[in-house]
């Protein structure tokens, strides 16, 4: 059973790309980007094993276009093919052709002028894994997803902007916001106090053999 929607952010480029005879331009970029470590979230961190797109890509879901996740904002949709998705070696690659509407001519111009560079997706996760890294850091590894929306964004969160950092403390940008597993932090919290124990150990046993040397 999936959780509930979540809402993430990637660190590459927005592009409008002009075509011949098109009254609107093709937007292209990734909503996505695998294994790429996320900021710091809510005490964890994220990355995006490569094909966790890929059932539901293969599945044809129906997924839409959006302006900030704003359902007033549609600028494409997969079911009739104005919104493209397919994984690459970077991650999820989106291509959009936003409607001729006034709306659509607004995102494209800010698009355009570099105002809004980055996007996001809005997904639901169906099987995960979570570790504890090298570097003792609790972390979410998704390895399949349901996706819903992709969504040009005027603020991205995975690029560790003010305004990123802020919204991570739990603004409804983000949706659903998953906790870390139970027995994981049990686990580590058993590791730390094993190894205070030892540590004690340690240093009784070096104040035993400075008292029989003595």
């Amino acid at each position: 059973m999936p959780h509930g929607i979540e809402r993430r952010f990637a660190p590459t480029e927005l592009r409008a790309a002009r075509k011949d005879g098109a009254t609107m331009p093709t937007i292209e970029g990734h909503a996505a980007v695998f294994d790429s470590l996320s900021v710091e979230l809510w005490g964890f961190f994220e990355e995006i094993a490569p094909g966790a797109f890929a059932d539901s890509i293969e599945a044809g879901d129906d997924v839409r276009a959006l302006f900030n996740h704003d359902p007033n904002y549609v600028l494409g949709r997969s079911r009739n093919g104005t919104l493209r998705l397919a994984e690459d070696e970077v991650g999820l690659r989106v291509e959009f052709e936003p409607p001729d509407t006034q709306q659509a001519r607004d995102v494209v111009t800010l698009i355009e002028r570099g105002d809004v560079s980055q996007m996001s997706f809005a997904f639901a996760v169906l099987d995960e894994k979570w570790r504890i890294d090298d570097m003792e850091r609790y972390v979410r590894r998704i390895l399949r997803a349901k996706l819903y929306d992709v969504s040009p964004v005027t603020y991205p969160a995975y690029p560790a902007t003010d305004v990123g950092v802020r919204a991570a403390d739990g603004s409804p940008m983000f949706g659903d916001i998953p906790e870390i597993p139970a027995d994981l932090v049990q686990g580590r919290q058993a590791a730390a106090d094993g190894d205070q124990a030892q540590g004690r150990m340690d240093v009784l046993r070096l104040r035993l053999e400075v008292a029989e040397r003595a």
